[in-house]
């Protein structure tokens, strides 16, 4: 059983002050390229082991997800694990959630277990804040979610209010600093509770941006409004986030001095996917990306450490392969 799960860019919240008293609600898209490998087979005895792009140090964390699987499902036969890619972590890739699934519906499918994705999330403790990380791993695109709702609400998935096709002919240049990483854990916690209230007029305005610019310039392959929109959400929240972030809107000063370059010379939606140090700027076409690449390159805004890449937005979920022998198996 092989479980390919993709990247998805946390592109904002909508209120992460709760001023109508429902917590968060988040942006997100799905992108081609970036992804989680994770192949779970039956076995003689425990195994676990990393392929050569898969990271080592994630499996212990998908050890965990193993052990709390068994417990909740009740079933303790030993399993082959193996981490065939993984996503970079603490990069804005959402690749906690993302392995967390990968184990998760693989371990479902090679047991004949109907668990849809959201209790396999309430499980191993994902989806807290945001649902675009569950949603995308299920069906892919742009993704708009109503978040948790109120302390107290009890710990059900943010509800997915939107999901639209992003339009196939945008590109999505992405600017990595393999050397940094973004807050997570309990330092991500601490630092969303150190933070002033988000302004309720801030808010209003997100909101008014993802539902009148965002959105509706997605669905009609308008990029304008969808730039204009999502470049303002972006700093509204970047503002907000800076005192956690050494006064700056961006984890990365050096991923931030590019894309700001970008967006000041070409129609283009720039910001930060969730805590970095990932930036990215969604643009026209494939020639405009690369032709934006060049230029950056000879003005010498590449610097050293950085990574750019070019991708797809991905309009579908995780793929499963059953292996040859689980096929014969499902046939039987």
């Amino acid at each position: 059983m092989v479980v390919r799960a993709p990247a998805r860019l946390h592109l904002g919240f909508l209120d992460p002050g709760a001023s109508l008293g429902r917590r968060f609600g988040s942006l997100g898209l799905v992108i081609d390229e970036f992804e989680t490998v994770v192949e779970l087979a039956r076995a003689d005895r425990d195994r676990l082991e990393a392929g050569p792009e898969g990271d080592p140090s994630e499996l212990e964390r998908a050890a965990d997800h193993l052990r709390t699987l068994r417990r909740e499902a009740g079933l303790a036969q030993p399993l082959s694990l193996r981490l065939h890619r993984s996503l970079p972590p603490h990069a804005g890739f959402g690749s906690g959630t993302q392995l967390a699934l990968a184990v998760g519906r693989a371990f479902a499918a090679l047991h004949a277990l109907a668990l849809p994705s959201e209790r396999l999330a309430h499980w191993l403790g994902r989806g807290l804040r945001s649902g675009v990380g569950i949603a995308g791993f299920e069906r892919g695109g742009l993704l708009l979610d109503g978040g948790p709702g109120a302390p107290g609400e009890g710990d059900s998935v943010a509800p997915l209010l939107a999901r639209l096709h992003f339009p196939d002919a945008w590109r999505v240049l992405l600017v990595l600093e393999p050397g940094q990483a973004g807050l997570s854990g309990a330092e991500e916690r601490r630092a969303i509770a150190s933070l002033p209230p988000f302004p309720r007029d801030a808010a209003a305005e997100i909101c008014h941006r993802a539902l009148m610019q965002i959105l509706p310039g997605a669905a009609a392959g308008q990029l304008e409004p969808f730039a204009q929109g999502l470049t303002r959400m972006q700093q509204l929240l970047g503002g907000h986030f800076a005192p956690a972030q050494q006064g700056s809107a961006w984890t990365s000063p050096r991923v931030g001095r590019l894309l700001e370059w970008i967006g000041a010379r070409a129609p283009a939606a720039i910001g930060q996917s969730s805590w970095g140090p990932t930036g990215f700027a969604v643009l026209p076409g494939a020639a405009e990306a690369q032709a934006l690449v060049r230029q950056a390159a000879e003005a010498g805004l590449v610097e050293p450490g950085l990574r750019l890449h070019v991708v797809r937005a991905r309009n579908r979920g995780a793929d499963i392969e059953l292996r040859p022998a689980e096929r014969a198996l499902a046939r039987a």
